[in-house]
């Protein structure tokens, strides 16, 4: 084939193809889900409980441990029914963590609305939650600030209220394929629904294999690496063969206490922060080659 999307999935097969004795040796993954209980376009006739189930029954298949979900309660204002998905994510023995109550973006000058979004999230958490733990955070956008004065700020204000920062430090923009996905679907086009799937599955082995390689570079070994998805309708379709390729590849799941309680994330759930540790325990903002295909946003458009 001579599409982009076809030449960038034979591009990260050669890097996946050079990269074998890395990847044949062990590495231990904790799976995350953000923007519960919505995300991103839906196909006709699908719906956000369908999406959640489906995700729920790909972790149930591949036996994952128990893996946090981080809510937007704004959501559940905006279409009730969207609710149910936090009861299915609670009734499958999957907690729930804190993402701001409309996925807000850090004001690195006004920072009370921020705050004030962590906190308006809180009852929900706690009537879903119960006695249970959902006092875990992450931020919108994965931005934690520009300074060293916003970013204590907010970590001071986390840790007063109980809050371990869950990092990530394994991502590939999983977000990218779901609207494209809905396209594709309402359109019909099983050809391009499966050059999605080819792409996003290079794409996840390539990233993980950039991780890999910057962890062992900077510590000399492999971390518990913490993945960043979200709760997505392309994220739920392809997940079995996702977590299927990580088991192949050599991963076993674990959860995010467990990968955070490496001493690498200390300076994430140790808030606030030093003046001293502000640099993020954290690969995912790191440079490195990019893993989505160019193409990526213009397939299944119309013209």
């Amino acid at each position: 084939m001579t599409r982009p999307i076809a030449r960038f999935i034979t591009a990260l097969a050669a890097l996946a193809a050079g990269a074998t004795p890395l990847t044949a040796a062990a590495q231990q993954i904790a799976l995350t889900f953000d923007d519960l209980p919505s995300h991103s376009a839906l196909p006709k006739g699908e719906t956000r409980v369908g999406v959640a189930a489906r995700v729920i029954a790909a972790l149930d298949e591949a036996d994952a441990p128990p893996s946090y979900g981080f809510i937007n309660g704004g959501s559940v204002v905006a279409d009730p029914e969207s609710g149910r998905v936090l009861e299915l994510w609670r009734a499958a023995g999957h907690p729930l963590g804190n993402h701001t109550w409309t996925h807000m973006r850090l004001d690195d000058g006004d920072r009370g609305p921020f705050k004030a979004e962590i906190a308006l999230n809180e009852p929900l958490l706690a009537a879903v939650m119960g006695e249970a733990d959902w006092r875990w955070f992450r931020y919108p956008y994965l931005y934690e600030g520009a300074t060293a004065e916003a970013r204590a700020d907010v970590r001071g204000f986390l840790s007063g209220r109980g809050y371990r920062v869950a990092s990530v430090t394994l991502s590939f923009d999983d977000y990218a394929w779901n609207e494209p996905y809905a396209r594709c679907a309402d359109k019909g086009d099983a050809e391009a629904i499966e050059r999605l799937e080819a792409s996003f599955l290079a794409s996840a082995r390539a990233s993980l294999i950039q991780a890999r390689a910057r962890s062992k570079a900077a510590l000399g070994r492999d971390i518990p690496y913490v993945l960043l998805m979200h709760i997505g309708a392309f994220d739920a379709r392809i997940l079995p063969r996702l977590l299927d390729q990580y088991r192949r590849d050599g991963a076993t799941f674990l959860t995010l206490e467990q990968a955070q309680a490496d001493p690498f994330y200390a300076g994430d759930t140790q808030t606030p922060l030093a003046t001293d540790q502000l640099g993020l325990p954290s690969f995912a903002g790191e440079p490195q080659g990019s893993v989505i295909p160019a193409d990526l946003d213009r397939m299944c458009r119309p013209g």
